[in-house]
């Protein structure tokens, strides 16, 4: 029986495979989960919609989900993010239905999240909410057969917390950001690696000597600043948060608001989930030749409608990088449409990285199948067994060992009778 999909060129599919494999061998942890959901098959029959960046980390887990049982179909989350020859291989060589073609506009973007919702799902897998908000605003006559889902970002969770708290959330998440071996890792060394990979296949600069300001200093803030600081760069932050503010001050960045920041920096990153964090005012204020990039979630984080309105001409200088002609003379360059540059002018996170994210999107669903019938409609954190389960199958796949609490070890943590 054909599967359904929507893919820019299924005869991709070969050289699909070979990128598929290549990300697998940095993926053991995926692999032990994969093999055991064999054995088990905890999704056996459960119709799922997964609105994901397809890329070769995530055709791994779409494969792990299927021979968990799962009747998957995948989406895309991000119109750049689609690996052309990973959407050719999961449809044609490991039977799953994709629907995602790199750089479709969004009118086809939204129609391919409903394509991935015509089966009816039960279990729905998000980067960013995206079929969420499309099953509260579009499919409410889905929502009573969803028994629940899963979401990776940080965005999403913000959105998803909001809809909870007007009472208007139709079914239980589980938030796997919030997870510590998917936020102290994915986020900070996947973000700032490939974050930083993006920026230099795009533009080729040199990093070092330049003025690099990071917008949000939240755990991929974090990565970006401490990756282009060991570049060479004079890294500058900008914040709304206090203690955020504070602690990139401890940490050794120099801190100040946008509006100061926009005359200094040479290369402007954000990554707030925010939106207008550069703003009309902070692009008049920007050098000639200064260079944007987002790598928050959604392409909101830089005006764009400010940027082209001050602007009297634009043209693509290279792949992933526009020129825009201020009429003032200065020209201004935005990196990969606004939206993320990791996905969108390189190849995202490492395999590695996505490992842990991807274990935690595995057992989350596992999870939330096993338990959606006690569960209200909010959002849930993982537990904690499962968060040290992950980081101990990737310890174990590293080849590293650690202690363990005796017996009379943790006796004394737990009692209150002996003092100092």
């Amino acid at each position: 029986m054909p599967v359904p999909h929507d893919v820019a060129n299924i005869n991709l599919a070969p050289e699909g495979v070979r990128r598929i494999d290549w990300a697998a061998r940095e993926m053991p942890v995926l692999r032990l989960i994969r093999e055991r959901f064999q054995r088990d098959q905890p999704l056996k029959g459960i119709r799922m919609t997964a609105c994901l960046h397809v890329t070769t980390e995530t055709a791994n887990l779409a494969i792990t989900l299927r021979d968990a049982g799962a009747d998957l179909r995948v989406c895309a989350s991000n119109p750049l993010s689609t690996q052309d020859d990973v959407a050719a291989a999961l449809v044609k060589e490991y039977g799953i239905s994709v629907f995602a073609t790199h750089g479709e506009d969004n009118e086809t973007y939204y129609r391919h999240i409903h394509q991935a919702l015509e089966h009816s799902p039960q279990l729905t897998m998000d980067d960013g909410a995206d079929v969420v908000a499309v099953l509260h605003k579009d499919r409410r006559d889905l929502l009573p057969g969803v028994v629940g889902g899963t979401e990776e970002t940080t965005t999403g969770v913000i959105r998803l917390r909001a809809m909870a708290a007007d009472g208007a959330l139709g079914y239980p998440i589980v938030a796997i950001n919030e997870a510590d071996t998917k936020h102290l890792f994915d986020n900070r060394y996947g973000t700032g690696q490939s974050t930083i990979d993006g920026i230099i296949r795009a533009t080729n600069v040199l990093l070092a000597g330049k003025n690099f300001v990071v917008a949000g200093y939240g755990w991929c803030g974090r990565g970006v600043a401490s990756r282009a600081r060991g570049m060479g760069a004079q890294v500058i932050v900008t914040e709304v948060d206090p203690v955020k503010a504070l602690e990139a001050v401890m940490d050794g960045y120099r801190v100040m608001p946008m509006a100061q920041a926009a005359t200094e920096g040479d290369i402007f990153v954000t990554l707030t989930g925010d939106l207008n964090v550069i703003d009309r005012q902070h692009l008049e204020a920007m050098k000639d030749g200064a260079i944007m990039a987002n790598s928050g979630h959604f392409d909101s984080e830089i005006n764009l409608k400010a940027l082209t309105a001050m602007s009297e001409g634009r043209k693509r200088v290279r792949d992933s990088v526009e020129e825009f002609r201020i009429q003032d003379g200065r020209k201004l360059y935005l990196l990969g449409e606004g939206r993320l540059v990791n996905l969108a002018a390189a190849e995202g996170h490492p395999a590695a990285v996505m490992d842990m994210s991807f274990a935690n999107q595995a057992l989350g669903a596992e999870w939330i199948a096993l338990n959606h019938a006690r569960l209200e409609k909010q959002v849930y954190e993982l537990p904690q067994e499962v968060d040290e389960e992950i980081a101990g199958l990737k310890l174990h796949a590293m080849g590293i060992k650690i202690d363990y609490l005796t017996d009379e070890q943790k006796r004394y943590l737990t009692s209150w009778q002996e003092g100092t």
